[in-house]
């Protein structure tokens, strides 16, 4: 790549950082400086738990690659995990495991995951910036819900790379001990290789029981 294309794409990368950005800039200009953005990984898995990371930068950090988790590879994501540790001031992550998923349900597991990432902050933030079309009840905090957040704000996406990132590392440890359910690849999502071996094996301990199987589309 010659240094004229490289030079647009760096100025693409910033402009695009800057528009992720609006939210906290906005929230910064009307004296707001503790901003925590927030996001889940694991809602939709047969298995393993669900995680929120809360994430608070204390000024508009550039971190080029920044986006939803989603969108990026392993390596893209493990990449800017290393980078967000470094640059923010304060992550925390909220874990509830499939049992308790069971008991309370996926929704409800989701919110408390959040609220524990948030409550462990080491600072309590003056405003959450929270992914999809829910704020998180009971929190007593100014929220806003951002749907497809991870792909519009820098916070949640940042939030989201971290919860990702942190969950499929503990399904990588879980194959260890679960080798015949391929959770190293599928991390527990519902994919004809991941059905076709709980039909052989039935479930194991770290299965959702709450969520059945003749009510799953095969992912992927």
């Amino acid at each position: 790549m010659n240094r004229s294309n490289r030079t647009k794409l760096e100025s693409f990368e910033k402009n695009r950082i800057h528009e992720l950005q609006a939210y906290e800039r906005q929230l910064r200009e009307n004296g707001t400086v503790y901003i925590a953005g927030i996001d889940e990984a694991g809602r939709g898995p047969l298995a393993g738990p669900v995680v929120a990371a809360a994430v608070i930068f204390l000024n508009n950090a550039e971190i080029c690659g920044i986006n939803d988790s989603k969108l990026l590879s392993a390596k893209q994501r493990e990449m800017l995990f290393t980078k967000i540790y470094e640059r923010a001031n304060s992550i925390e992550i909220g874990i509830v495991d499939e049992h308790l998923i069971d008991e309370i349900n996926i929704l409800q597991a989701t919110f408390l995951a959040m609220k524990t990432a948030i409550a462990k902050l080491q600072t309590t933030p003056q405003h959450v910036l929270v992914d999809g079309r829910m704020t998180v009840p009971g929190l007593g905090i100014p929220q806003t819900a951002i749907p497809k957040g991870d792909r519009k704000c820098f916070s949640i996406a940042a939030a989201s790379i971290i919860a990702k990132v942190t969950r499929d590392r503990m399904m990588v440890e879980y194959d260890f001990q679960f080798p015949q359910y391929g959770f190293a690849q599928h991390k527990g999502y519902p994919t004809k290789q991941h059905i076709k071996a709980i039909m052989a094996h039935g479930y194991c301990s770290i299965h959702r029981k709450s969520f059945h199987l003749t009510c799953m589309e095969p992912y992927g």
